[in-house]
């Protein structure tokens, strides 16, 4: 029923310019406004929608992810750009000073979008 479906993912922001902003601006995507939501076009040919929530919350886990063939340079041009990266610093997960995790599974960096939001960096294959 959905084999060839054009599915699309979306999440909630609580401030609709600031996240425009973000994400055409710092992360440079094409980014279109219609009806007080947003379309993200990813690269591959998809949308991403991004619609606003007054109640939102956060997502405790990572919403979407920027596949990138190098991780640190990535992280070294966003954090340039103003993003700051997580740093994590648990026992059996712990990233470096840039933020940027080695060794269990791809390489990753995770960042949050002005809502909130997780986003990552992935090393990509």
């Amino acid at each position: 029923m959905f084999k060839n479906n054009k599915a699309f993912s979306g999440f909630s922001v609580d401030d609709i310019p600031k996240a425009k902003e973000f994400y055409s601006q710092t992360l440079g995507l094409e980014v279109s406004e219609t009806n007080g939501m947003l379309e993200l076009q990813i690269g591959n040919g998809s949308k991403v929608i991004v619609y606003p929530k007054p109640n939102h919350t956060p997502a405790t886990f990572t919403i979407l992810n920027f596949p990138v063939e190098d991780v640190e340079q990535a992280v070294d041009a966003l954090s340039k750009a103003g993003v700051c990266f997580e740093i994590y610093n648990e026992p059996n997960f712990k990233t470096d000073a840039k933020g940027i995790i080695r060794g269990y599974g791809p390489t990753i960096a995770w960042f949050k979008d002005p809502a909130g939001n997780i986003l990552s960096v992935i090393e990509s294959e």
